[in-house]
């Protein structure tokens, strides 16, 4: 077997009782012989393999951070905020019970609902500023899901055009979660749209596709948050099928204007079981200390009484 044949092999080009045999004035320069050798390892390199790498995302948008915080939305900028800190106080205990630290262990506690009694109450608004701030996390990846597939008003709100989204990928078993996910500007936010209009939105959230694709956005990524955008409680039953797939619901309340008989009967739609937090939203002034544990004696719940003071009252999107 010759030098390169053994080369190839991965042995040693000569056994070292072949090489002490071999004469001085026939034996090749060191130079020459690692040269042939490396020749050899290159010439006998397995081919890669074959096999596709992970499917990436295959949509982008550009999100106008001046627009955004023109009404008021957190953007990714050094600048200090009133939101900003607003918004540091709200998730912080979400991130705790994600992260399995809170005072309540709950499954698929990175399963984050953002909801509300009825229309106009600020849930959009809230959903998006949430997870803006999350994606703010060195260690964190958002993924800010519209499940307001009646009235899906997320792109919209963040400004840009949706195409396919969650209910394409329900309906359509060709259709990867891949295919539908939109990237943005903001490293660690990814946009699932709402998509399609379908007339059994209802039965396509209830539906065991849904739960496998919730369990696998939940497992997916050890350092993913997803954020789902819901419907009302109160208008439509959408809402409540999707609470039972989140670990965590947020309330938004609408200071001044929201009835405590409106929040208990939208609470009353959920699991007793289930971990609530209540944001106050649209408030005249920023709530103080006092406030904090703000809630309606709702199972285990722990409430924000963080309001987004008078100039920054735009969020009045649902």
């Amino acid at each position: 077997m010759n030098i390169i044949e053994r080369a190839m092999l991965g042995r040693s080009p000569l056994p070292r009782e072949e090489l002490a045999s071999v004469p001085a004035g026939d034996a090749p320069a060191p130079r020459s012989l690692d040269s042939m050798i490396e020749r050899a390892a290159v010439i006998a390199k397995p081919e890669p393999s074959r096999v596709n790498p992970p499917k990436r995302t295959q949509h982008s948008t550009v999100l106008d951070f001046d627009r955004l915080r023109a009404m008021g939305m957190l953007v990714p900028d050094a600048r200090r905020s009133q939101i900003k800190e607003e918004y540091r106080h709200i998730k912080r205990p979400l991130l705790m019970n994600a992260a399995g630290k809170g005072a309540t262990l709950a499954e698929h506690a990175n399963l984050i609902m953002v909801t509300s009694s009825r229309p106009g109450e600020g849930k959009t608004f809230t959903a998006c500023n949430l997870a803006l701030s999350i994606a703010a996390e060195r260690d964190r990846t958002v993924l800010l899901v519209d499940a307001d597939v009646i009235k899906p008003s997320l792109a919209k709100t963040l400004g840009f055009e949706a195409g396919r989204g969650l209910v394409d990928l329900l309906i359509d078993e060709q259709i990867e979660l891949a295919d539908v996910l939109v990237d943005t500007n903001v490293p660690s936010l990814t946009v699932l749209p709402a998509g399609s209009a379908h007339h059994l939105s209802t039965e396509l959230l209830a539906s065991e596709n849904m739960r496998k694709l919730a369990v696998e956005m939940s497992n997916r990524y050890s350092d993913r948050i997803i954020v789902i955008d819901s419907p009302p409680l109160l208008v439509t039953t959408e809402a409540s099928v999707l609470a039972t797939l989140a670990g965590q619901i947020v309330m938004v309340v609408e200071a001044s204007r929201t009835h405590q008989s409106q929040v208990q009967e939208a609470l009353a739609l959920l699991d007793s079981n289930q971990i609530v937090g209540f944001v106050l939203n649209k408030a005249q002034r920023v709530l103080g200390a006092d406030y904090y544990g703000y809630g309606y004696g709702y199972g285990y719940g722990y409430g924000y009484g963080y309001g987004y003071g008078a100039d920054q009252r735009e969020g009045t999107e649902e």
